[in-house]
């Protein structure tokens, strides 16, 4: 079973890690994210929740003022957004320049 995921533990790996990706456990569009936050030379870190730890975490961040989507992105230590936000950026040619910006590419 997995590790239930404290608002704090997340602040403290948004903050350390350039990209973030907060997802359920098992999702299929965690794997779509990742993948093509791969195929443009990221490395996410990916944090997998079990269905009732989604709720606690839900319910922390919208009281923060954030909706939860999963899978949730953040890039540079700031929210991004979920697949929607991820593909819609690499369709226009903004998410390389923008994980760039972040330093989650060396290039």
């Amino acid at each position: 079973m997995l590790k239930r995921l404290s608002t704090a533990e997340l602040k403290t790996m948004v903050e350390e890690k350039a990209v973030v990706v907060v997802a359920r456990r098992g999702c299929c569009m965690t794997f779509v994210v990742r993948r093509l936050l791969q195929y443009v030379g990221a490395d996410p870190a990916v944090r997998e929740l079990e269905e009732a730890h989604v709720d606690d975490l839900g319910h922390h961040l919208a009281e923060a003022g954030v909706m939860l989507q999963l899978p949730a992105v953040f890039v540079g230590g700031r929210w991004f957004g979920g697949t929607e936000r991820v593909i819609a950026t690499l369709v226009a040619e903004e998410l390389r320049p923008l994980l760039k910006k972040a330093g989650a590419l060396w290039l």
